[in-house]
This record gives structure tokens, C-alpha cells and sequence, in this order.
């Protein structure tokens, strides 16, 4: 196997000819902005490139740099993130913002060490903001990282418990020339050649220094463990409309979709049936004359699947109802909230 030295410049030599355009990416002899880098960071995590894109762009163009964004109200924040999932990201996006803007004068810390005490910044978040905006020579390990090096090594500690054994190979490789860039190729080289199946072996820049290629065995790191079977909740929700408007629930702030609108329901929990008539009648916000609406049937969280019921009811009351809005019917609402519930009313099919 090669020297560490000469693995990091075949690496850098293949990044400089086809590293991805990606809008969040300084262009070559351009300086790093750190609340770009934090930003699609941020939103990269359990999310794809080609969703992250439209996002982001929206985002900067609404707030351009940390102090607009800590002084955004967090119902904003969070209304344009809908879809993206994994709502405690743009709650921490938005804390953190106010903790630079008003602890740190509106500037990143310049380490991975100081990064990593702000809302929502870990282990991973901290590296690539510290490496890439600074040229901190830290190591940044995401999901690609951890397959390049597992293969690269042979790493058959099983995942996620095996990713300190990666990390530790990982970091003497990382240069302290260019360790920005380091990262980001690491990143693109998973994306685009060191695929989880299939991977394109004979183009990659590691060809001479992967064990795994030479034992044949690519497919077979990093090893994981067996996935648990997700429980299944199930949940009856209400469409409640009064004169052009719905009504929607302000979820609670912590937990699954904090913070976010919603369509009220019955209790999110595990069980076997859906909630049973004089359950989900107890449940509903208003007693109305309700009737079965079509509605997404299932609906997969990280942890659990969702299955729903809807039940559509029309008031002449615009009742006040606590953690509850009336919402106005348009186009665009859908595009507000959480897929979940994006789903719901779209499947409604509802006019304004």
C-alpha cells in the first residue's frame, strides 16, 4: 500500500478534475463562507444533495448570513424547511444562529472544538465547517467516509460501534494542505465512484491503495448490523374546514416535528388497530358530522411507519381551539408543512 502522503494527493489530484458544482461550494482560489458551509451542512445531514439544493437556495436568499437568520421568527424557519424532515435541525439552525449573532458577534468560531458547544453542531457538522471554511486539519466522516475507509482498510467493526476504529484511520491520512478540500473530495468520491453497490473501481483514485479491491471484497464493507423491525403507529387525523380556511395544530415544541403545523389528531403511538370510533371521536377537536377522506396510507419515519386515517369536517364555527390555527386554503399550504401532512392535503384535493 502506498504512503498516506501519496493517497491524500491522488485523491486531491482526482478532486481538482471532477469534483461536484455544488452552490454552497467555494469556487477554486475562493474563500469558504462558514455560514454557507454550516448551512448546507446542516441540511445535508439524513437528506440529499438534489433535495438540499432547492432548499437551500431559498434559504440564503431569505437570509443571507447568520444575524438575518437569528432574527427571523422560528415559525418561519421552520415553515420553510417543511419538507425536509427532521424538523430538530431547523430549530438548532435557528438557535444556533442566534447564539453566533449574539454570544459570538456574529461570527463561527474558527475550530472544531468551539463549534461543536453550539445548538445542533456534532461531531461531523463541526469537522466540516472547521476544515472547509477554515482549514482545520480535522477528520469529517459522514456515510461516504465510513465506506471509503472501511473498504479502504478492511474495517470489519460493524457500524455504527465500528466508526471510532474509522475515524481513528481516517485522521492520519487527512493533510494539513488542503484539508478542506480533503474532505470534500473524501465526500464526492462516495457520492460519485466508492458507491455503496456497484462501485466504479477502475476510475477510482484509491484503485492502488484499497484492500478491499484487492481481496475483491468492496460490497462486503462497512459491515452493519442487522436493522429492528420499525413499529407501526397508527393515528386517525381531522380535516377541519370553516369558510375557505383549516384547521391546523401548532405541535408541541421538542419532540417529532416540533415546533411545526399539523393536522390535529389521535395519539402517535404503536398498537396493533387504528384508534377505535369512540377513541378518535374523543380525540377530534370539534364534534362535527365527520366523514372518511382519502389519505396517504402510510407514511416511513426514521425509526417507525405511520399509518394513517382521515376524517374530513366542515364547520360554520370558527372556533378558538388551544395550540390551534386557522389556516387560509392555498396553493401553496401543502408546501408549508410537513410531508406528512403535505400528503394529507393533497390527497384531499381541497379549493380554496
Amino acid at each position: 500500500m502506498c504512503s498516506k502522503q501519496t493517497l491524500a494527493d491522488d485523491l486531491l489530484e482526482w478532486y481538482d478534475a471532477h469534483q461536484r458544482d455544488l452552490p454552497w461550494r467555494a469556487k477554486p482560489g475562493e474563500q469558504s463562507d462558514p455560514y454557507q458551509v454550516w448551512l448546507s451542512e446542516v441540511m445535508l445531514q439524513q437528506t440529499t444533495v438534489a433535495t438540499v439544493k432547492g432548499y437551500y437556495q431559498r434559504f440564503l436568499d431569505r437570509w443571507p448570513d447568520v444575524r438575518a437568520l437569528a432574527n427571523a421568527r422560528q415559525e418561519d424557519v421552520l415553515e420553510e424547511w417543511a419538507g425536509l424532515g427532521y424538523y430538530a435541525r431547523a430549530r438548532n439552525l435557528h438557535a444556533c444562529a442566534q447564539m453566533i449573532n449574539n454570544v459570538h458577534a456574529g461570527k463561527f468560531p474558527n475550530t472544531a472544538s468551539t463549534l461543536k458547544t453550539l445548538p445542533g453542531i456534532g461531531d461531523y457538522a463541526s469537522a466540516a465547517i472547521a476544515a472547509i471554511a477554515y482549514g482545520e486539519p480535522v477528520p469529517v466522516i459522514d456515510g461516504n467516509v465510513e465506506r471509503i475507509i472501511a473498504r479502504l482498510y478492511e474495517i470489519d467493526a460493524p457500524l455504527p460501534k465500528g466508526r471510532k476504529t474509522i475515524l481513528q484511520a481516517l485522521a492520519p491520512l487527512v493533510p494539513r494542505r488542503r484539508p478542506g478540500d480533503f474532505a470534500q473530495a473524501t465526500m464526492d468520491l462516495g457520492a460519485m465512484i466508492c458507491r455503496p453497490k456497484n462501485p466504479a473501481c477502475g476510475v477510482c483514485p484509491m484503485m492502488n491503495h484499497c484492500a478491499a479491491r484487492q481481496s475483491n471484497s468492496q460490497e462486503a464493507f462497512p459491515v452493519k448490523l442487522v436493522k429492528k423491525t420499525k413499529p407501526t403507529r397508527r393515528i386517525v387525523a381531522f380535516a377541519l374546514i370553516h369558510d375557505g380556511h383549516i384547521l391546523l395544530e401548532r405541535r408541541p415544541e421538542t419532540g417529532l416535528l416540533g415546533g411545526t403545523l399539523g393536522l390535529p389528531s389521535t395519539p402517535w403511538v404503536a398498537r396493533q388497530d387504528f384508534p377505535s370510533n369512540k377513541e378518535w371521536i374523543e380525540a377530534a377537536p370539534v364534534s362535527s358530522h365527520w366523514k372518511d377522506a382519502p389519505a396517504p396510507k402510510r407514511h416511513t419515519f426514521t425509526h417507525f411507519h405511520l399509518d394513517t386515517q382521515l376524517k374530513l369536517g366542515v364547520t360554520q364555527n370558527r372556533a378558538n381551539i388551544e395550540n390551534c390555527e386557522w389556516i387560509a386554503l392555498t396553493p401553496t399550504l401543502a408546501e408549508k408543512l410537513p410531508t406528512v401532512f403535505a400528503k394529507m392535503l393533497q390527497a384531499l384535493a381541497l379549493k380554496e
